[in-house]
């Protein structure tokens, strides 16, 4: 995670955040790395503040929220990480699409 008040790039941080993305997998998987492929790896703009992933009985600010989509691939399954902007990289069983356009129109 990045330390508050210290700004990455944005290919660099969007690097950390697959490599944290990686390891959850593998770990979740008890794979090597190297049997992980990344499809997609994305600066993205959610619907809500539940960022793509929302959970039933949960509540979420109606607000756009700017954030990361990894799509990740292992044995020919996908898996889809979400993140915020601040670098918390999730799982996300049950994903939303987030909306058209780029992070930077909001």
């Amino acid at each position: 995670m990045t330390p508050t008040g210290t700004l990455m790039p944005s290919s660099e941080f969007l690097d950390h955040l697959v490599n944290l993305a990686e390891q959850d997998l593998a770990e979740r998987l008890s794979i090597a790395i190297s049997q992980i492929t990344v499809i997609e790896a994305k600066h993205v703009v959610w619907s809500d503040s539940s960022q793509g992933c929302p959970q039933p009985g949960m509540m979420y600010a109606q607000v756009l929220t700017p954030g990361y989509l990894i799509l990740l691939s292992a044995h020919n399954i996908y898996y889809e990480y979400h993140s915020g902007q601040d670098g918390e990289v999730f799982y996300c069983e049950n994903p939303t699409p987030p909306v058209p356009g780029e992070p930077s129109d909001i």
